[in-house]
C-alpha cells in the first residue's frame, strides 16, 4: 500500500470559509495560492498509470499547471478520516454576474445548504467529506466533514463574476480525481457525487474546451465509482442538455430547472436526494449510478 500522498495532504490551509474580502477577493481566490503542485501531478501521473486516467483526460489536467487551484480544494488528510470507505460530495455553485441579475443569488446559497443538510440526516455522515468550490474559484470548502462544512450566505456567495465553466469544470474534476486517488492510494474505497451548476454557457474559459471536460467525466464514469451531474439554471436560450452533452455528461444526470425559486430549489433538492443515496453504501451507489435522477 502506499501512503506517497499523506507527506504533501497534511501542509495545506484549510480554506477560507468564512467571509469575502473586499475587492475582487484576490486573497482568497485560490488562483493566487503559492502552494507546490508537485505531489497533485503526482497523484495524476499514478492515475494514469493504472488506467484510471485516460492520455486525454492527463493532458486536460495538465497542459496548463492546475496544481495550486487543485490543492486548495483538498482539505483534510486522509490520515484523519477514520471512515472505512468515503464518499466525496463535490459541489460548484454558479457567481457569475447573472445569477445575481436574476435575484438567483439566494435560492442557490439555499440550494446547497439543502444538500449540506440531507447528507447531515444520512446514517453514513461520518464517511462524507464535502468540497464547496465557486464557478470563479472560490474554494469556501476544501474536502471537509460534513459537520465543518460552512453554509453558504451573503457574506460569503457574491454572484458578479463570470462564466469560465470549461476552465473551472477541469479544475474541479482534477480535485475530485485527486482526492480520490489520494485515498484509493492509501487503500481506502472511495467513490464520489459531482455537481456542477451554471445559469449559462461558457463565456471565459482561457485554456480548456469542452472536449478537455468530457475527457475527464469519461474517464471518471469508466472508473464506476464516480457520478458527475449538472444543473442548468434557465437563461432563456441556452440548450443546456447539449452544453453538458458535450462535457460528457450523460442526460440522466442533467438537471434543467425553470427560473422561479421552487423549481431551482426544487432541482437541488432532487440532487440532495440522490448524494444521501449515495452516502449509503457501494450498492446504494450502483443503483444510484444506473438510474441517474430518476432513480
Amino acid at each position: 500500500m502506499t501512503t506517497h500522498s499523506n507527506r504533501f495532504a497534511c501542509a495545506r490551509a484549510s480554506g477560507t470559509g468564512g467571509a469575502l474580502p473586499s475587492g475582487e477577493g484576490e486573497g482568497a481566490r485560490d488562483m493566487s495560492s503559492k502552494a507546490n503542485g508537485g505531489g497533485i501531478r503526482k497523484l495524476f501521473d499514478d492515475a494514469h498509470a493504472e488506467g484510471v486516467l485516460s492520455p486525454a483526460g492527463l493532458q486536460a489536467l495538465t497542459v496548463v499547471d492546475l496544481g495550486a487551484q487543485i490543492q486548495a480544494g483538498l482539505g483534510v488528510c486522509v490520515e484523519d478520516v477514520q471512515s472505512s470507505e468515503v464518499v466525496l460530495v463535490t459541489v460548484m455553485p454558479d457567481d457569475s454576474g447573472s445569477i445575481d441579475y436574476s435575484g438567483h443569488s439566494k435560492t442557490v446559497c439555499d440550494g446547497h445548504n439543502l444538500v449540506l443538510d440531507a447528507l447531515l440526516a444520512s446514517k453514513q455522515k461520518d464517511g462524507v467529506l464535502f468540497h464547496t468550490r465557486y464557478l470563479n474559484g472560490f474554494v469556501l470548502n476544501p474536502y471537509r466533514p460534513v459537520e465543518d462544512v460552512v453554509r453558504m450566505h451573503g457574506k460569503n456567495y457574491r454572484a458578479d463574476h463570470g462564466t469560465p465553466l470549461y476552465d473551472q469544470s477541469v479544475v474541479l474534476l482534477g480535485t475530485v480525481l485527486a482526492k480520490a486517488q489520494e485515498f484509493s492510494a492509501n487503500g481506502v474505497p472511495v467513490r464520489t457525487v459531482t455537481l456542477l451548476i451554471t445559469d449559462g454557457s461558457d463565456q471565459h474559459s482561457t485554456s480548456a474546451k469542452a472536449k478537455d471536460v468530457a475527457a475527464l467525466v469519461n474517464d471518471l464514469k469508466r472508473a464506476e465509482n464516480h457520478i458527475v451531474a449538472a444543473m442548468g439554471i434557465n437563461d432563456g436560450s441556452t440548450d443546456f442538455r447539449r452544453v453538458f452533452r458535450e462535457m460528457g455528461i450523460d442526460d440522466k444526470w442533467i438537471l434543467t430547472p425553470g427560473q422561479s425559486a421552487q423549481e431551482i430549489r426544487a432541482a437541488f433538492q432532487v440532487f440532495s436526494q440522490s448524494a444521501a443515496r449515495v452516502s449509503q453504501g457501494a450498492a446504494s451507489f450502483s443503483r444510484t449510478a444506473l438510474g441517474g435522477f430518476g432513480q
